[in-house]
C-alpha cells in the first residue's frame, strides 16, 4: 500500500468507528495536524507515529522487507 491507500484506510476505520479526527489524536497522542496528514497520505509522518494511529483503529501493521 501507499501513503494515499494507507490514509483512506485509516480515514474509512476511523469513521466506520464514529471517531473524530481530534479524538483519534488524543487516544493516539499526536496532533490533529498529523492525523490529518495521515488521512490525506501527506507530510512525513513516521512509522512509529503511523503504529500508534492504526493500533487505535484496531489494524495491525506488517512491515515487510
Amino acid at each position: 500500500m501507499n501513503k494515499t491507500e494507507i490514509g483512506k484506510a485509516i480515514e474509512v476505520r476511523r469513521k466506520t468507528l464514529d471517531i473524530t479526527q481530534a479524538r483519534l489524536a488524543k487516544l493516539s497522542g499526536v496532533s490533529v495536524h498529523t492525523v490529518s496528514n495521515i488521512e490525506t497520505g501527506g507530510g512525513n509522518v513516521t512509522l512509529d507515529t503511523l503504529l500508534r494511529v492504526a493500533g487505535v483503529l484496531g489494524f495491525r501493521v506488517e512491515v515487510g522487507t
